[in-house]
């Protein structure tokens, strides 16, 4: 598993909360196939750190969140697309 802890630039977090952080990150970069994609990841890890900061600890609940509004954002596109 690889760890969220190089994208944390600021805050505190426990150790349960980094390896939540890096479960999601880990499952969302597997789901999306982004395995050597950096910017993708720092993105990704991005999202993740402020859904925590919010108060999220889940890894399930933080991945579920970002991949659906990896999904939103696909459509948004697709529909720019359409319309263009």
């Amino acid at each position: 598993m690889a760890t969220i802890l190089p994208f944390v630039k600021d805050g505190v977090f426990d150790q349960k909360a980094i390896t939540a952080m890096s479960m999601a990150l880990d499952d969302v970069c597997k789901t999306l196939n982004l395995r050597d994609d950096n910017s993708a990841r720092e993105v990704i890890a991005s999202r993740i750190i402020d859904l925590a900061r919010a108060g999220e600890r889940s890894p399930a609940r933080l991945r579920d969140r970002i991949l659906h509004e990896a999904n939103l954002a696909r459509h948004v596109c697709l529909d720019e697309v359409r319309e263009a």
